[in-house]
């Protein structure tokens, strides 16, 4: 067998492996030179050329507070004079103060049965949704579907008492799907209350953090759900979104939870 010397004294391989083992089990684990380096007494790094600033980022024009008054009080207007859900829908559709409607393809109202006990209040129509012109019809809206079917709910009920009605807090996509921005909200809200006005549900789930935002004025879904609260004057749950439960499963107990209570305050409701 091989041997080697070490400070004088001949090794085996065997008992050098050994060594080496014992040396790593005693926390050893890092290579050294023989002769100690004295790191203080190292030549200093030379000094590297400051890095060029960055260009400053494009600041955007500040908001023009008329501007937006004039859209509010439009928008205000243009709900306040529809007498019926048909009437709003078309109101809102041709209101031309949101800059959201100049990218989207399809004007997203509602769906569902409007004479429902149940009103779901979304965020905003996602790609599929602006596809097809209707809110929750992509992969959250199908797992929304399969969650009240558990509890015998569904959007083509014809029974108000087994219906479920459907809208979002904006009506047209935002781009790349991002949440809607404060003055996105607040020039919807108009339409929003009236549409409520005249749906007339006896209870309102609040799907996620924008109808929590638009709302209550709160956000922070997941200490919010479960709570029974009050919204547009109506007795609200708020719920975590379909689309939080398809990224963490282990919500769906939760959610589970929600529905039941759900299905309890309607019961209590009809007593």
């Amino acid at each position: 067998m091989d041997a080697t010397t070490y400070q004088g004294i001949e090794l085996d391989a065997e008992t050098a492996l050994a060594l080496l083992e014992w040396q790593m089990e005693m926390g050893a684990d890092m290579p050294v030179m023989d002769a100690p380096v004295d790191r203080f007494d190292l030549p200093a790094r030379p000094e590297l050329p400051p890095l060029p600033a960055a260009p400053a980022a494009p600041v955007p024009p500040p908001a023009d507070d008329d501007d937006s008054a004039a859209r509010l009080a439009e928008a205000e207007a243009l709900a306040a004079s529809a007498s019926t859900l048909e009437a709003l829908a078309s109101a809102q559709q041709g209101f031309d103060g949101i800059e959201l409607k100049k990218g989207a393809r399809n004007f997203c109202f509602a769906d569902g049965n409007p004479k429902a006990r149940v009103l779901i209040l979304g965020e905003a129509p996602g790609d599929e949704e602006d596809r097809q012109g209707r809110p929750f019809v992509g992969r959250a809206g199908q797992l929304l579907d399969r969650m009240f079917a558990a509890i015998g709910m569904a959007r083509d009920a014809v029974d108000a008492q087994a219906a479920i009605y459907i809208v979002n807090v904006l009506t047209w996509r935002p781009p790349g799907n991002r949440d809607p921005n404060p003055d996105e909200i607040a020039v919807s809200m108009p339409f929003l209350r009236r549409h409520v006005e005249l749906a007339d549900p006896d209870v309102i789930v609040l799907m996620g953090n924008i109808p929590c935002q638009a709302a209550l004025e709160r956000r922070g879904i997941l200490r919010l759900r479960g709570q029974w609260t009050e919204a547009f004057g109506k007795p609200a749950l708020p719920m975590t979104h379909p689309a939080y439960l398809l990224r963490n499963p282990q919500a769906k107990r939760e959610a589970w939870a929600d529905l039941l209570s759900l299905q309890a305050r309607l019961e209590s409701l009809s007593v």
